[in-house]
């Protein structure tokens, strides 16, 4: 994960205008610090043969609109604007693959719980960042842990929701298994079953047929989830999206992997101290990690529709 002095980056589009990246800054008693109160989103801008290209750049705006509705926050943006924000951030900063992120949240005025006056920040942010996880686990898979923390559920807070309080939950559990020699967590739910990882959904594949948790077990609706669904179909494969996944099945698995905006396609190759399948990247998540980066990088023209090309 890069640091910011590596980032190498000059402009980030804060509330309208473009500023210098050291000068996009807020005060210290920003709402948003003291209780979390934001939404973000996390999208990668690839570089494709036919240039830079956001990946379901709409899709991600639906995310982060909708997500700022439990909140009852409004963005005082247009679509059109933050689009052409992300762009023009992109261009100035002389990116051709960008992680872009997105937020909004509650600013500085008063520090009740209740966000009262509190106006609402957006920044559009973009920087160079490779794979989410290492480029070595991308080829051979990555040990991941159960988490002794548990996902909250959606009668708690929304899961649904991309909000920035949230990934507390996600920094106990990552760090948790860091910790203890893991690469990252894989959390449960309140009813222990299988939810998702701290920044990532998980699928599990058995007898050549896919599964993934339902939106019911307090998972995010991610969006490079719902692409690998779409991708495993169109390719044959039977997706059960909709499951609870109880924590033995991760150990009888034939393979398993994490999807994300940030993880890509990322094999899981141990569960604690068990090694699913052969202990290396299975041949379906070969295929759909495959037919991932090539749609991304536009070595195919399937699905024109999710690029947005800068």
């Amino acid at each position: 994960m890069a640091g910011f002095a590596e980032m190498d980056v000059d402009t980030i589009w804060h509330n309208g205008e473009y500023v210098d990246w050291e000068d996009a800054t807020t005060h210290v008693l920003t709402h948003g610090l003291h209780y979390g109160t934001g939404v973000f989103e996390g999208v990668r801008a690839y570089d494709t043969e036919e240039g830079t290209a956001l990946f379901r750049w709409e899709e991600h705006l639906d995310r982060f609109y909708e997500s700022t509705k439990p909140y009852d926050m409004e963005i005082p943006y247009s679509r059109e604007e933050l689009t052409e924000a992300t762009m023009e951030v992109i261009r100035r900063n002389d990116l051709e693959s960008a992680y872009v992120r997105p937020i909004a949240y509650y600013g500085y005025h008063s520090l009740g719980v209740s966000p009262g006056d509190c106006p609402t920040d957006v920044a559009v942010a973009a920087w160079p960042w490779g794979a989410y996880l290492g480029e070595d686990a991308l080829e051979n898979g990555i040990k991941a842990m159960v988490s002794s923390w548990r996902k909250h559920s959606s009668s708690q807070i929304p899961t649904n929701a991309k909000t920035t309080g949230l990934y507390v939950n996600s920094l106990l559990a990552g760090e948790e298994a860091r910790r203890n020699g893991y690469k990252e967590a894989i959390v449960l739910n309140k009813e222990g079953n299988v939810a998702e990882g701290p920044g990532e959904n998980i699928f599990l594949v058995r007898d050549g047929e896919l599964f993934t948790p339902g939106l019911s077990e307090s998972i995010l609706d991610g969006i490079t989830r719902n692409t690998v669904i779409e991708l495993a179909r169109e390719r044959g494969y039977t997706v059960h999206d909709n499951v609870s996944i109880s924590r033995g099945e991760l150990n009888t698995a034939d393979e398993l992997f994490f999807t994300g905006s940030a993880a890509e396609v990322t094999p899981i190759r141990q569960v604690d101290n068990v090694e699913i399948g052969n202990g290396s990247r299975g041949p379906v998540t070969e295929e759909l990690q495959t037919a991932f980066f090539d749609l991304v990088e536009r070595r195919t023209d399937d699905h024109e529709e999710w690029f947005t090309y800068v």
